[in-house]
């Protein structure tokens, strides 16, 4: 009921606002077709064909915006029907106002989050400041439904994500971070028979705390345009009280054509505080990797890289090579050791021509592996081909299809046609 008044509100503003001010109206509308076949036994098969609907949509001037992102889904085939179908996903509905006395920004809405701690959507508010090379800001709201339906969380106080961060940019070639996240959901609650001291059993109501995310985070990066990169990061688990995870990448290209990188990364499991999995004596792993890359005539890439996996008892290595240009690119992967024995080898291409109005795709992947030792090998291949054609800017075509083989999905071929319109256009309604 809340998000739904918050829909009125939004509308009424922006529809004020479009009468007092010109207003630009833009957007994307996608229309797209998704045919597969299921088998739901060695003979039999079921043929489904799904269609999906994505409007975007953004209206405003200089430094307010209302913008929306939605999905319409469901089955065209009576005999494919799946559950819930249609279905209706409101992705983003939201209100961005920034550039406020110079320094202030804010959102309200179901609005998007990206922190790499607790990522997605929500509903609710973000304020914050971003001034002269320091940003800071906060945001608070309640976790989005299943489905993304258009409906908020009736339980506010047990079912939401609150967090904040910290930035500072002011620094030639560095920046600092600061981050904090706390992203809680409410199980329902259920009966189950147990057992009473006296081993009698008993009904009893199992009711979950909510605690589920609470992390700390920090990040550190230095940049000297094709010379040096450097970034790194560190995430606290605050429930298990330990260290999530510490990553460290970089990158050094001042040698002309030559490109040298580095990763580095050590992590626990994420696992929900209040899951029955954090009882388990799970181990951490670490990751490092070297790489060596070399451009020829800023046309082509030649790069190969090779990482080092190390987990309680194991470790495994991984090796990758590859071959990049405009027009596509061809890599080679292997893999060793605990993590499981694979080769695999992939292609993908893509041009334009006609001065854009058909840009032809090709991508091909064959794959050998197994998980240990002593299992069988198993092969996979896939394959997709198909075209986009945009005869003109707004508006374009897209078909392709994709077949793919292995043990379990024999001959799947699979097809997907797209129809894409773009629209910007400026209002002056008085």
């Amino acid at each position: 009921m809340l998000m739904k008044k918050l829909l009125l509100i939004l509308i009424l503003f922006a529809g004020i606002f479009s009468f007092v001010y010109p207003q630009n109206f833009n957007g994307r509308l996608s229309s797209s077709l998704y045919t597969f076949e299921r088998f739901d036994s060695a003979n039999t098969s079921t043929t489904y064909a799904r269609t999906f609907q994505m409007l975007n949509l953004n209206l405003g001037k200089q430094n307010v915006w209302l913008r929306s992102n939605m999905n319409f889904e469901g089955d065209l085939l009576e005999s494919g029907s799946q559950i819930d179908n249609p279905r209706v996903r409101l992705y983003n509905l939201y209100l961005d106002v920034r550039d406020i006395w110079g320094a202030m920004f804010f959102k309200l809405g179901r609005q998007p989050i990206f922190n790499g701690l607790a990522g997605g959507v929500f509903d609710g508010g973000t304020l914050g400041l971003d001034y002269k090379g320091y940003k800071l800001f906060g945001y608070y709201g309640g976790n989005v439904p299943a489905y993304q339906d258009f409906e908020f969380t009736d339980d506010l106080s047990n079912d939401y994500i609150t967090g904040g961060e910290f930035t500072v940019y002011a620094l030639t070639d560095w920046r600092f971070s600061a981050k904090y996240v706390n992203k809680n959901f409410q199980n329902p609650a259920y009966d189950a028979v147990r057992l009473d001291p006296n081993l009698n059993p008993i009904d009893v109501t199992i009711a979950n705390a909510s605690n589920k995310y609470e992390y700390l985070s920090g990040e550190i990066s230095y940049s000297m345009p094709k010379i040096i990169r450097v970034d790194s990061r560190y995430d606290y688990d605050m429930n298990f009280e330990t260290t999530s995870k510490v990553e460290v990448s970089g990158r050094y290209e001042q040698i002309e054509n030559i490109g040298i990188s580095m990763y580095y990364n050590y992590r626990e499991p994420r696992i929900r505080y209040n899951s029955i999995f954090s009882v388990f004596d799970y181990g951490n792993t670490w990751e490092i990797e070297g790489g060596l890359d070399y451009r020829i005539q800023n046309k082509y890439t030649i790069s190969g890289k090779f990482a080092n996996v190390s987990y309680n008892d194991e470790t495994s290595q991984r090796l990758s090579l590859g071959l990049l240009s405009s027009f596509g690119g061809l890599t080679a992967r292997k893999g060793f050791g605990y993590a499981g024995e694979l080769d695999a080898i992939s292609l993908y291409g893509a041009h334009a021509v006609l001065d854009g109005l058909l840009t032809p795709t090709l991508g091909f992947s064959f794959t050998r592996y197994k998980q240990s030792e002593t299992a069988p090998m198993n092969e996979l291949v896939s394959l997709m081909a198909g075209t986009n054609i945009r005869p003109w800017r707004f508006l374009s075509f897209d078909v392709q299809g994709q077949y793919l083989n292995n043990k379990i999905y024999r001959n799947d071929w699979r097809l997907f046609l797209k129809v894409n319109y773009w629209f910007n256009t400026n209002l002056n309604l008085l």
